[in-house]
């Protein structure tokens, strides 16, 4: 099981970024996937999750809610973290795995600063 994330970089406050994430050794339309950030000292915090299959199940952090969205490709293996109006305490590693996280993306620098 592996995963490629893409995406990520410095905005200022108010900017988007688009996260990917590329699962491969496993059937993907049949696991749910999740994105999770983490800073320094802090653990690791579940932003955002979607459902196998469809993805019509989703859920997200109070704190990302409304600003955030989770989608999923499955034709191409694909997870997506869309983020917009982003605020500096969304600055974070972030991460996708499946819904066992068991496996992790290598992670994403997100900053978000003037």
């Amino acid at each position: 099981v592996k995963f490629v994330q893409s995406g990520g970089g410095s905005v200022q406050p108010g900017g988007s970024l688009r996260l990917s994430c590329v699962g491969s050794g496993f059937t993907f339309r049949l696991f749910g996937m999740r994105w999770y950030r983490e800073t320094p000292g802090a653990r690791r915090e579940l932003v955002a999750s979607i459902s196998d299959e469809g993805g019509s199940n989703t859920f997200y952090s109070p704190s990302v809610r409304g600003r955030f969205t989770i989608s999923r490709d499955n034709d191409k293996n694909t997870v997506y973290l869309q983020m917009n109006n982003l605020q500096p305490e969304d600055t974070a590693v972030y991460y996708c795995t499946t819904n066992n996280a068991n496996n992790w993306g290598q992670g994403s620098q997100v900053t978000v600063s003037l």
